[in-house]
């Protein structure tokens, strides 16, 4: 299932009226960031997809808004923990 511009749409305006916040990268983040990519090169994992693993980790949890179900199904934060899109019914 593709949930493409309607979520994409919905986040946005979320983003508008303030109710998400965009996290920024640090270049503390960077090497973490390399090391996720070459771990996930085989899907392959791309900057986007490691910067959420990167927030995860940084929010202390794995509860993200991605049109990304099947590499989110298999990537971890922490190494071990698994995402909850939220975009996606339970």
């Amino acid at each position: 299932m593709v949930l493409g511009c309607k979520s994409q749409s919905r986040f946005l305006q979320a983003l508008d009226a303030n109710y998400v916040e965009v996290f920024q990268i640090q270049p503390k983040h960077l090497p973490h960031i390399q090391q996720l990519m070459q771990k996930y090169a085989d899907l392959p994992m791309d900057l986007v997809d490691a910067s959420l693993v990167i927030l995860a980790e940084e929010l202390g949890h794995g509860r993200i808004l991605s049109t990304d179900q099947c590499d989110f199904k298999t990537y971890r934060w922490k190494n071990h923990k698994p995402f909850q899109n939220l975009l996606l019914p339970e």
